[in-house]
């Protein structure tokens, strides 16, 4: 009998034992089951945040390698030298070099390729090559028999003898032939409007009401693009009526409204078709800025950027022309633009511009963050112009 109730008690307590492991057994199985829920949880959220995380740009990687002397080569499309071009733009890291008609007066098409080939492969980064190829009085490179037996016509003779579709078929040839010399931008077109004979831009001009310019700049600059050719729009804000800032310091006194309802409109088409530049003038607008050239305002700088909406490369008119040096002094223009918000700078005497932007970084006046901002912008139109692969 007592044995019975010994085996009895054995075979409970078995099963109590049992019966707690059992349940220790699930209690385990539920904890580990919310740990791991709880790890996927935590897995989850961080691969979000990883993805929240941006790529960075083509743009941004290239500008993490660069230094501060590369960085200011970069805002700098110089007028090339007569000699030691490559060498120097290798020293001097800069952003392109500008050609005027005595660097193809009696040069073969072979020996200018060569040329500006010896330049690319001398840089670190792909340069700007660029020329003012406007047609009508401002030609660099037609003139020159070895590259096309007649000089490009003015967009008021081509529109004139065949209408928009003349202008846009010179373009695309324009372009091709620009190209094919190693040109990758083209200080082109004027979107200023004048209808005065007597104005210093009109000859340069389309010669037509706001709308009529408009629509010849947006046709002028979408087969540009089309050909992987750069366009600059040009002199923003506008002309009008003023004389040549290449020799004078010129003030316009007309009303903003003006600007708006005519001079704009040309430089809005143009920025809604992608032009991946806007040059700036040296005139002095009194109703946007009366201290002070268009090219050295903050606020002409400003209006481009918010009032027109314009998020691509700023680049001042030539610092040599006498309308900026007069106004300047002794002050350097170079600093003032950069200050005032230009990204590119179109110098002459760019070694000591050079030096004169490196020295505001050093003492504060230029801000090394604002530097990136302009570099970035001169790096991103390059690459989407396929110059920088």
């Amino acid at each position: 009998m007592k044995k019975k109730i010994l085996m009895s008690l054995v075979f409970i307590m078995a099963m109590a034992v049992l019966i707690a492991c059992k349940s220790k057994t699930k209690e385990n199985s539920v904890n580990n089951s919310k740990i791991s829920d709880e790890t996927k949880i935590i897995d989850e959220k961080k691969q979000t945040e990883e993805k929240k995380v941006p790529e960075k740009t083509k743009e941004e990687e290239i500008l993490e390698n660069m230094s501060l002397d590369e960085k200011i080569g970069q805002i700098f499309i110089a007028r090339c030298p007569d000699k030691n071009a490559a060498a120097l733009a290798k020293k001097y890291n800069l952003g392109g070099y500008i050609l005027f008609g005595r660097d193809f007066k009696g040069k073969t098409k072979n020996s200018v390729i060569k040329n500006i080939q010896e330049c690319q492969n001398a840089s670190n980064l792909a340069m700007f090559i660029a020329v003012d190829e406007e047609g009508g009085t401002v030609n660099r490179v037609s003139t020159n028999k070895n590259f096309r037996k007649y000089p490009f016509a003015s967009p008021q003779y081509l529109y004139k003898h065949g209408g928009m579709e003349r202008i846009k078929k010179d373009t695309k040839e324009k372009s091709n032939l620009l190209k094919s010399i190693g040109i990758n931008l083209n200080f082109a077109p004027v979107a200023d409007i004048s209808t005065n004979k007597n104005d210093f831009i009109y000859k340069r001009s389309f010669a037509k009401s706001p709308k009529e310019t408009a629509e010849y700049v947006k046709s002028v600059v979408s087969v540009m693009n089309e050909a992987h050719m750069g366009s600059v729009l040009k002199h923003f804000p506008g002309y009008g009526n003023n004389k040549d800032t290449h020799t004078n310091l010129v003030r316009d006194k007309r009303p903003m409204a003006k600007f708006e309802k005519e001079d704009f409109i040309p430089f809005k088409a143009g920025i809604e078709a992608k032009a991946p530049v806007v040059l700036v003038s040296h005139n002095i607008v009194e109703a946007m800025d009366k201290d002070a050239p268009a090219s050295i305002s903050p606020a002409v700088h400003k209006i481009l950027r918010e009032k027109l909406g314009f998020d691509g490369v700023i680049i001042t008119d030539d610092l040599a022309m006498q309308g900026v040096k007069k106004f300047v002094g002794k002050k350097n223009a170079a600093v003032l633009a950069i200050k005032s918000g230009a990204d590119m700078l179109c110098s002459t005497d760019f070694i000591n511009d050079i030096k004169a932007i490196k020295t505001a970084v050093a003492n504060g006046e230029i801000n090394e963050n604002d530097l990136d901002e302009h570099v970035l912008r001169v790096l991103r139109a390059k690459i989407n112009l396929e110059i920088i692969k």
